[in-house]
This record gives C-alpha cells, sequence and structure tokens, in this order.
C-alpha cells in the first residue's frame, strides 16, 4: 500500500454520513469532519511531494489535506493552474488560493491569466486575487468598476462572489469611489436578499461598505 493510498483509505475510515450531508449543501462532496481532517494533515506534517500525489488521485478530501501539507513556493505558475482547474469542491478552490496561491511568488501573474478566463470558476480566482491585490497593486480601478456594473449582476455564483468582494473593497478602501461602488451595488442588488446571522454584516455591498467605513470611522 502507498502513502497515498494510506492517506485516503484513513480519511475514508472518518467518513460521516452527517458530515458529509453538510459538506455537500455548500459545494464540498466528502464525509470528513474538518477538525479530524486537519488532525490527519498535521500528523503528516510538510510534504510536498505527498501533496502533489494526493492531489491527483482522485478524491476530494484527500484535496484538502494536500492543501494543508504544502509549501506555497514548491509549485510552478503551471502547476498551480493545473491544480485550480482541477479543484473537486467549492473548499478546495478556496483554500488553493488562500493557502497557497496568495502566498506565492507567482500569485501576480495567475491573477492576470486567471482574469478574463472563459471557465467561470477559473475567472472567480482571477477576482478573488483581484480583490487581494487592489489596495496594493496599481490597478486600474475605474475599469474594474466598469466591468463589475456590466457583468455582476449574470455572473455565475462564484464568479459573482468574487467580483463583489472587489466592489465592497474598492468601496471601503478607495473614498473618492466609495459613492460609485455604492450605486453600483444598489442598481444591481447583487446579495441585497442574502441571509445572515444576528451580528454578521451582510454581503450586500452598499451595506458592507457603510458598516466597515463606520467602523474605521469610530
Amino acid at each position: 500500500m502507498t502513502r497515498v493510498d494510506e492517506v485516503v483509505a484513513e480519511l475514508a475510515a472518518l467518513e460521516d454520513p452527517k458530515a458529509r450531508a453538510v459538506n455537500e449543501r455548500h459545494g464540498d462532496p466528502h464525509g470528513v469532519n474538518l477538525t479530524k481532517l486537519r488532525a490527519v494533515a498535521k500528523a503528516i506534517g510538510t510534504d510536498p511531494d505527498l501533496a502533489r500525489e494526493l492531489w491527483t488521485c482522485g478524491d476530494v478530501a484527500a484535496q484538502l489535506v494536500a492543501l494543508l501539507i504544502v509549501k506555497p513556493k514548491a509549485f510552478t505558475e503551471g502547476e498551480l493552474d493545473t491544480m485550480l482547474r482541477t479543484t473537486r469542491s467549492d473548499k478546495a478552490h478556496d483554500w488553493l488560493l488562500n493557502y497557497v496561491v496568495k502566498k506565492s511568488p507567482h500569485a501576480a501573474a495567475l491573477r492576470t491569466r486567471w482574469f478574463d478566463d472563459p471557465d467561470p470558476r477559473v475567472r472567480a480566482a482571477g477576482w478573488a486575487l483581484t480583490t487581494h491585490a487592489v489596495t496594493t497593486a496599481d490597478l486600474d480601478r475605474d475599469a474594474l468598476l466598469d466591468t463589475i456594473a456590466r457583468e455582476m449582476r449574470d455572473a455565475e455564483p462564484k464568479l459573482q462572489w468574487a467580483m463583489n468582494e472587489t466592489l465592497a473593497t474598492i468601496g471601503i478602501e478607495d473614498a473618492s469611489r466609495r459613492e460609485r461602488a455604492i450605486a453600483i451595488g444598489e442598481d444591481l442588488q447583487v446579495l441585497a436578499d442574502y441571509p445572515v446571522s444576528k451580528g454578521c454584516t451582510s454581503p450586500f455591498a452598499p451595506i458592507w461598505i457603510a458598516e466597515i467605513v463606520r467602523r474605521r470611522e469610530g
């Protein structure tokens, strides 16, 4: 039995129907409790080579473990592009961006590479990196707002969410464009009815922008 087989078998033994039901509602078709999954990864430690094998084995939980045992700098731009296009769950998509790509020296190149990709999930990754970069890189914020105003309403849900994050970030961080960002949000009404738990801020851009600005200004 290979090391990959051992890890996959360990994850299979942790399969919980209740966890699967919850995970599948959120776009993650596996049944392993994330606390237990993280414990498996912690026991393995950092192992980029094993991470590569786990990623390609076809098991959703194994992909998540892979993302917890990687070294971001160990992967080439091409490898990260392939990994994104072969994510098997929404969480793997998000973890890949947050745990690996954003910490990679290839983040800027991948943002450009993915930004106009025809695959909406890949393009969503480009927008997620844009949100990350919009306050530090020399990006054309007016052009971004133009694109959001034109395309966000009809975008695929994951892409729409990522574009909305960029819209809110521009509105929060750029006082000179805040009024326009709020106006775009009001016009599009994207996520205006999104259910929010008590004490949490709505992702509806006008509310999100106003609340974070209020907190910062005291």
